[in-house]
């Protein structure tokens, strides 16, 4: 056995039980139920307010919570795969950072958003914010797949959750933005991120390994399953935390278009930038769902505003690139 396989074999399980540990210990101290999963305080609401068990935000955010969570945990972890060579690593990797992810950002944003008499409270809508952070995480993960190891991939999460969740407060809290769909905090943070730990992390040698970047039919395959569960479920990405009524409604209605329309946009991009006219099967994975995201910030919107003001000015000024921008440009001085 390799001395580094000898070392991963001890320092792999112990971060693992290190991290699970603390993390054991901050619930039992800081965490509780809020005041719609707690049995007594939503009696007493029930009580007070005559109101019926459907009420409960579980009814309206669940749906939605199991979109998400599907979308973190199969829509990323196949994404990933189109690396020829690190197919089981991004699963397995993408579900085991993940998985500590969504326990360390449920602490860190619960100090930060909810933490109320010295305790952090906890519910639905605390799941769904918990999943949108390891989405981040994920998106990192992408311009280091292949060149980190699972114990550093545990040291960033836990790093890149706390940051996280300061930028979060900072931009949501104190400035006072509104970030539709999470462009912001979840996208535009994740991607620097991990282009910033990339460049980091970068050794002359690691050019040796250049020819392992590239990808063949089934994990071109297996990349695009992901990208579908990933176009499947944007409505709920986006929408999952709005406020209830129209504007949950509308911000679903103008993904859903957003979607349809960045499809087309980018396979008629993809043939036209092609010697041959053929389709790149990843700049259409890749490049549906930078033109969906740019498609659906402005979801806020009535559907015809959003569109006039978003869809022809993007879909024509961005063309995908061969390999994902964290990708292309992290893994070189």
């Amino acid at each position: 056995m390799s001395g580094h396989a000898t070392s991963l074999r001890l320092k792999l399980p112990a971060i693992c039980f290190l991290l699970q540990l603390l993390t054991i210990i901050l619930f039992a101290v800081y965490v509780r139920y809020d005041e719609e999963t707690s049995a007594n305080l939503w009696h007493q609401k029930l009580r007070h307010h005559n109101g019926s068990n459907l009420d409960n935000d579980f009814y309206f955010r669940y749906p939605s919570f199991q979109d998400v969570h599907t979308m973190i945990f199969i829509g990323f972890g196949f994404l990933m795969t189109f690396l020829k060579r690190y197919g089981f690593s991004s699963v397995a990797f993408n579900f085991l950072i993940a998985a500590f992810a969504i326990q360390w950002s449920t602490l860190i944003q619960g100090f930060l958003h909810s933490f109320h008499n010295g305790k952090i409270h906890v519910g639905i809508e605390s799941m769904i914010n918990a999943d949108f952070c390891s989405g981040a995480i994920l998106i990192s993960f992408g311009a280091v797949l292949g060149k980190t190891s699972p114990v550093q991939l545990l040291l960033m999460t836990l790093l890149e959750v706390t940051l996280f969740g300061i930028n979060e407060y900072i931009l949501l809290s104190l400035i006072g933005a509104k970030d539709a769909g999470g462009s912001m905090t979840i996208h535009t943070f994740g991607a620097y991120f991990g282009l910033t730990v990339s460049r980091l992390l970068y050794r002359p040698h690691l050019n040796k390994s250049r020819q392992r970047e590239g990808s063949v039919y089934h994990s071109d395959l297996f990349a695009m399953i992901g990208t579908i569960y990933l176009w499947l479920f944007w409505p709920s990405f986006n929408s999952a935390v709005t406020a209830h009524g129209d504007d949950q409604h509308r911000t679903v209605l103008n993904t859903y278009f957003s979607l349809a329309a960045s499809t087309l946009a980018t396979f008629a991009i993809s043939s036209l930038i092609n010697g041959e006219g053929k389709l790149d099967m990843v700049s259409g994975s890749e490049g549906v769902l930078y033109l969906c995201l740019r498609l659906s910030l402005v979801k806020g919107c009535s559907l015809p505003c959003s569109f006039r003001r978003a869809s022809v000015p993007v879909a024509f000024c961005h063309i995908p690139s061969p390999l994902p921008l964290p990708l292309q440009v992290g893994m070189q001085p």
